[in-house]
């Protein structure tokens, strides 16, 4: 079954079993998100891209698409939500955009341009979260993390080795590694795993290729709403 449903205004058709956000990507509507990936199965974490399907809010990575669907995206209201999760998920880490090398190309800080974001709008945390360099391909810096899990759901839906998992609960909720020691190092991790490159932000990174893409040649440069598919740009 297939059909098409109205985006903003704009017809868009859908396979069977495509969601919201898969079919509008396909056809070159971009849907504001930070947890969802085209290979990996529905997640729902982030709610950045909450739309209004039928009047209703909606989490567009997780509603299936259906004939007739009136679907509203980039609305005032919508796009206040979203300012008010990215300003939370930048106050609760420790996000330095000019000296990260992911900058120009992370995910968060293309919706916080885009989204008109410019300062923290709450007391910032600055937890203090620990930064792991024993792995020989990859370094894991907790402080950039935003729990988006799509390290984790790669690692066991694509690389099947499960190496990231969620602990705690509230503000110690953080992301752990399956090793003896808890180390990236000891763990399963490979250099051409995805876990290791679907990191919206800078929180997983490879070691000795650091701001490889230049000033003007990074995607936030050619793309300035943002990339429209997630993850697999990386």
């Amino acid at each position: 079954m297939s059909g098409h449903f109205s985006f903003d205004g704009a017809a868009v058709p859908f396979e069977d079993g495509e969601t919201l956000i898969a079919a509008a990507t396909r056809a070159g509507r971009h849907v504001p998100h930070l947890c969802w990936h085209p290979a990996l199965g529905p997640s729902g974490a982030c709610r950045l891209c909450t739309v209004r399907v039928d009047g209703r809010l909606a989490a567009a990575c997780t509603t299936r698409a259906a004939a007739g669907q009136v679907v509203e995206c980039r609305t005032p209201d919508l796009d206040e939500r979203r300012r008010l999760l990215v300003q939370l998920l930048f106050v609760e880490g420790n996000h330095f955009c000019p000296g990260c090398e992911k900058s120009g190309d992370c995910r968060l800080q293309d919706a916080g341009y885009a989204l008109g974001v410019t300062g923290p709008g709450f007391e910032e945390f600055y937890p203090r979260r620990p930064i792991d360099a024993s792995h020989p391909d990859v370094w894991l810096d907790l402080n950039r993390c935003i729990l988006c899990k799509l390290c984790l759901r790669a690692s066991h839906e694509v690389d099947h080795k499960g190496v990231f998992a969620i602990s705690g609960h509230g503000v110690a909720t953080h992301v752990v590694v399956d090793s003896p020691s808890g180390r990236l190092g000891d763990s399963r991790l490979a250099a051409d795993d995805l876990a290791a490159h679907i990191c919206p932000v800078g929180a997983i990174l490879p070691k000795r290729r650091g701001y490889a893409v230049p000033i003007g040649a990074r995607p936030a440069d050619t793309q300035p709403d943002g990339p429209s598919t997630g993850g697999d740009d990386d």
